[in-house]
């Protein structure tokens, strides 16, 4: 008796294993193509009125705490969701849109810092807000945690302590919850901001290499540090590391235009009595200028005045322009 031939059947199945290959891969690749997309801008003004629909009357603060919790959620709930702490293909062979994630979280965790510490409070010797105790932490959990309790979880927490403060912002009980819109507190908040955009304005530049003139302890003739550095410091960004950089400053820059659109509502007599709202609005429209098409499929490290473009120096300029105009506006409010 003849013994059955199986090669037939081995093939088929081989046939078989490859196409579901081939289909698994076209989907990761076709996912990762749909997920790589940084979220629009959207209006504050129009997510502030939603808000205030569900909780009251709109207050002094509702747009700023609004414009907090969005921006937040889009981190979040984008196509995707929420990419930093993926695990597995597709989201964790990505590292622009995490980049992206963490430039956000990182402007977010200062604001709700600052609502914690300043806008909520009308002196040093105030008590803090409940709610903002919560989400503070809760917004300041590790951004790449995804065992139990993963990080969506920990900032869920903390935009719902936030929805509670927002909805109590309008609550008749005067001692409930209170935004503080005074020249002080956003000059506070600005000071953070500052030197968020000034980091993020070297790393940008160090793209392509540069040799900096140490200014470590430049204007104070009796300033120590803890240990020497050079006069001449060279300081450049890992080759493998730039477009981390780039996106990262798109996230931050991202999140930093809404919260300056919301600021501009909720501070608006501030502004208009120090004379600064013109300055606050070219702030933005630097930042605005960040957010354009990236044509190129990769981050481009041309030298300065090389043949090829240098999209981290093109970044660089948009942040440092709104980081000098912070810097001015700063000066407004305390002096103007």
């Amino acid at each position: 008796m003849d013994e059955p031939d199986f090669q037939p059947l081995a093939r088929l199945i081989r046939r078989i294993v490859a196409w579901l290959v081939a289909l698994y891969l076209v989907g990761v690749l076709g996912l990762m193509y749909y997920w790589d997309r940084e979220p629009d801008l959207f209006d504050v003004q129009a997510v502030a009125q939603a808000q205030a629909a569900a909780a009251g009357d709109t207050v002094t603060g509702d747009v700023t705490t609004a414009a907090l919790i969005h921006v937040m959620q889009t981190v979040l709930d984008k196509p995707g969701g929420y990419l930093s702490n993926d695990v597995t293909p597709p989201g964790v062979l990505m590292d622009n849109i995490p980049r992206w994630e963490f430039g956000a979280i990182t402007q977010a965790r200062d604001l709700v810092r600052a609502l914690r510490n300043d806008f909520s409070r009308s002196q040093s010797q105030s008590i803090e807000d409940d709610d903002l105790i919560i989400a503070d932490p809760q917004l300041h959990f590790d951004t790449e945690k995804w065992l139990l309790p993963p990080s969506e979880w920990e900032y869920r927490t903390g935009i719902a302590a936030l929805q509670r403060y927002l909805a109590r912002l309008s609550d008749d009980d005067h001692a409930n919850a209170q935004f503080f819109a005074r020249a002080d507190n956003l000059r506070d908040w600005l000071a953070v901001v500052e030197k968020r955009l000034g980091s993020l304005s070297q790393r940008l530049s160090a793209s392509v290499g540069q040799v900096r003139v140490n200014t470590d302890l430049q204007g104070d003739a009796a300033a120590t540090q803890s240990t020497q550095t050079p006069d001449m410091v060279v300081v450049q960004t890992p080759w493998m590391e730039i477009d981390d950089v780039f996106y990262e400053a798109r996230g931050s820059a991202w999140a930093l235009v809404h919260f300056l659109r919301a600021v501009e509502q909720d501070f608006g007599p501030v502004l208009e009595n120090k004379n600064a709202l013109v300055s606050l609005r070219q702030i933005i429209r630097e930042l605005e200028a960040t957010q354009g098409r990236v044509w190129s499929p990769v981050i481009l490290n041309g030298s300065e005045f090389g043949f090829m473009s240098n999209h981290s120096l093109v970044m660089a300029s948009y942040i440092s322009r709104a980081n000098a105009a912070v810097i001015d506006l700063r000066n407004l409010l305390s002096e103007g």
